[in-house]
């Protein structure tokens, strides 16, 4: 059994015609106008862009670019590039600002080391709350961009970037994104770009998981969907069973993110399906 094997051997194009059709049947449901797509540069937001530009059309899809003053220039720039090679509207609205004015208002000093992930989380969520100003603005639906390795060990913000109407590649690997992006043509520069939410100066996947996405995904298939011992899944991968162990801690521990709030079911709750008015 290769575990990476596994990964790589998807049928792209089955993949791509499913996910096109999810997403024309989401939006049209939703009688929505179009979708709102967060753009960052990165290899999720740009196959995301991407796949909904094919699905819905160019003209029915917004990209919104959310940068602070310590973004990366070659992330704004590949943001831009991928918004012009799908010829799609874009909105640019710098985000140190709004995340400073939050601070006063509270009276918290951005100073503060032990608040480096708090403001973190701030600056996902306020991403999160833009998003939806447009979507509500255009009838649109906000169309998540995170992909299935980080729903897994939960490396999203709960509410913040974790948070949208529909996530047309939330059943893709990183690798299989990455993948996808390349059958689909986007720039290499972008498609292999190392990951790098930039939620504070510098901030890195590594920064918060021991190892990247070429040695987390073979491990995630063996835990999740072989169902393997986290002993053979170090085996069979190479990855030391204390990170496989620290991988498989993590999902349980982010458990919280992956599902809805804790409520008391009332009967009714329990046999009929919530619908709005």
């Amino acid at each position: 059994m290769s575990l990476r094997k596994d990964l790589l051997s998807f049928d792209a194009e089955r993949v791509l015609n499913e996910t096109l059709a999810f997403i024309r049947k989401v939006v049209d449901d939703a009688n929505a106008s179009g979708v709102v797509v967060g753009l960052s540069g990165g290899v999720d937001s740009s196959l995301t862009a991407a796949l909904c530009v094919r699905a819905l059309g160019r003209d029915r899809v917004l990209g919104i670019l959310m940068p602070t003053s310590f973004t990366p220039k070659e992330d704004i720039e590949d943001a831009y590039k991928m918004a012009e090679m799908l010829k799609i509207r874009t909105r640019r609205v710098d985000i140190d600002g709004i995340c400073e004015a939050f601070l006063k208002a509270m009276g918290v000093s951005e100073e503060k080391p032990e608040l480096k992930i708090t403001l973190a989380n701030l600056r996902a969520r306020i991403r999160m709350v833009i998003l939806y100003f447009y979507a509500n603005a255009y009838n649109m639906l906000v169309a998540g961009t995170g992909d299935l390795s980080e729903f897994l060990i939960g490396f999203f913000t709960k509410y913040g970037d974790g948070a949208a109407d529909f996530l047309p590649i939330i059943h893709l690997y990183k690798t299989q994104v990455r993948k996808l992006a390349e059958y689909l043509g986007i720039p290499s520069r972008i498609a292999f770009k190392p990951s790098s939410p930039q939620l504070y100066p510098g901030h890195k996947l590594l920064d918060e998981v021991p190892i990247d996405y070429d040695e987390l995904d073979p491990v995630l298939v063996g835990l999740f969907e072989h169902g393997l011992p986290p002993e053979e899944v170090s085996e069979k991968t190479g990855v030391p069973l204390k990170i496989v162990l620290d991988i498989k801690s993590r999902y349980e521990r982010n458990r919280h993110k992956r599902e809805p709030p804790p409520r008391i079911m009332s009967r009714q709750a329990s046999e009929e399906p919530f619908t709005h008015d």
